[in-house]
Formats: C-alpha cells, structure tokens, sequence
C-alpha cells in the first residue's frame, strides 16, 4: 500500500512538472512569436545577434511577465543610470533601485542595443553575428549582469528556442533569410523604418518602385502591390515604401483618435501615414468612390 502510494505520489508530480514545463514553452514561444520581428530588426540595425536579443528579453523579463515588464515595458531589467524618462523602483542588487520605464517595448528592445553600443561592451563587436556563444560569455564577462551562471542560461535558451536561426536573417523581408546585403547602418542605403508592424522606407525622390526594388532585392510588382501603386511610379521625396502588406487597420494606440483631414492631404496619404490598405480606409468610413476629402474630416482608422 505505501509503495502504491509512493508511486501515485511521483505519477503527480511529474505531471505538475510537466504542466509546469508546458506552461514554461507556451510563454516563452508565445513571447518569442511576438517579439522576434524586432529583434531581428535591431540586428540589422544595430549588428547585435537576434538570438541574444531575444534570449535576454526573455530570461530578464521573464517572457514578458516581469513587473518591470508589465508596468514599464521593461524587458532587459536596465536601471536609470543616466535616464532622464519616467522610472520605476524595484528591489534588486540593492533595495528600491531604480528602473528606466518605456513607452512601449520597442522603445525597451531600442534601448537596450543602443545600451551594449556603449564602451563597455565594445569589443562584443568584433565577433560574428552567429557567434551567440561568443556573445552570451563576453556579455557576462562585461559585466551585464552579477549571475555566475548568466551565459550559460542565455546559452540554453538560444539552443532549447533555436533562436540562431534568426541571426541569419538578411533583411527585414518576412522570410528572413531570402535576401542577402543587409548593414548596421541600413539596407542598401536605406534606413529601415517600423510602422504598425511593417517596415518602410523613405523614398529620396525621382525613384520608382522598380529603382528601390533592386536596391533591395524585391519584386517590383510585390513592392508596388503592398504600397498600392504602379511599379513606375515615380516617387516624390519623403513618400513612404512598405516592403511589406499593410494591415487592414492602425496601431491600437489610435483606436479611439481619429485622423482628422489637412489641408493638402489625400485618401492615399493617411493611409501611408498610418500604414493601412487603402480599400480598408474606405471601408472603415462607408465612403464611396467619388469621395473628395475635406479639412477637418475625421476618419476612423482603427
């Protein structure tokens, strides 16, 4: 009888553990799901591997269910210091310290590579983008974090996630690894810009579709087709490019605020401005086909 119990007692608590487990993946794949778009964006911009990026943001906001996470959007734990934004305190190395809260967490992902482009940890880049190894123990041995064991957790994570598979990505091109020629300081000349969940680029003026295409090694007809356009087009200075589709609606921050008309602007502008469909802005509005923008006009785009 004791032994059938002992066994009955070990039966549940590896099904807790499992549970645990499962519970354990199903955040973290949940969050890497979320967040691997920017972190593969800052290593194109800022030549930091995606695989670190997200290892950290993980281990250090505990896939995003830290309070520092969830009431500053803080997800690498990067204290005040110099910071002159908002703050939040919490106990850490030392009681009450203080913590850098962000507007959203792209701002935190931002913040943090521009954090390890300090002196400090300089001599990180000089290896190679797929050297995640080679990262995790120079981070630790930089003294980003006081855990003995801080390289080999950021290590575990990587390989459990297979999260190097990002630091292969060549351009911000939702297949991640089709194209090749992508920089620190842009794409083929091109600063890359993020906007409701799409990247863009700035046309320079008197380009066309095809132009920035090749430049990025795009499909003229798709880069025209997610912008809605004519691949000959001729571009003016500033418009936007989106090298991917946009979405049916905005950002969720413009839910309740919408875009109120100016002088000046067309149907096609705002739906560049706020990088939705343009079919979809007249839809969210009922407005038929001969509709003429008015100043003043306000227009849902959420």
């Amino acid at each position: 009888m004791m032994r059938l119990c002992h066994i009955m007692l070990l039966a549940v608590f590896y099904v807790v553990q499992t549970f645990a487990q499962l519970r354990q993946n199903s955040a973290y794949q949940e969050y890497i799901s979320k967040y691997k778009d920017i972190a593969v964006e800052q290593m194109l911009k800022h030549d930091i591997p995606a695989s670190i990026t997200l290892a950290q943001g993980l281990l250090e906001s505990g896939a995003g269910r830290s309070s520092l996470a969830t009431r500053g959007n803080n997800h690498f734990g990067i204290k005040c210091h110099d910071w002159t934004g908002a703050t939040i305190y919490k106990d850490d190395d030392e009681h009450n310290e203080c913590f850098r809260v962000y507007k959203n967490v792209r701002d935190s992902y931002e913040d943090h590579s521009l954090f390890l482009k300090r002196k400090r940890y300089s001599q990180l880049f000089s290896l190679r983008r797929t050297d995640y190894k080679g990262w995790a123990k120079g981070l630790k041995s930089c003294g980003y974090a006081t855990n003995p064991q801080y390289a080999t957790r950021l290590i575990d994570i990587i390989e459990t996630y297979n999260l190097d598979k990002y630091d292969k990505a060549r351009s911000y091109d939702k297949y991640l690894a089709k194209h090749e020629g992508a920089g620190s300081n842009g794409y083929s000349g091109y600063i890359i810009n993020y906007n409701n969940k799409n990247y863009y680029v700035v046309a320079k003026g008197g380009e066309t579709f095809m132009s920035i295409a090749k430049k990025l090694d795009m499909g003229s007809r798709k880069l025209a087709r997610y912008n809605e356009r004519n691949r000959k087009d001729v571009l003016n200075k500033g418009d936007l490019v989106y090298l991917k589709k946009k979405r049916t609606k905005a950002d969720k921050t413009y839910k309740r605020k919408p875009h109120i008309v100016k002088v000046g602007e067309s149907l096609y502008d705002i739906s560049q401005k706020y990088g939705i469909r343009l079919k979809s802005l007249y839809k969210k509005n009922h407005l038929s086909p001969d509709y003429a923008p008015v100043v003043g006009d306000r227009l849902k785009v959420y």
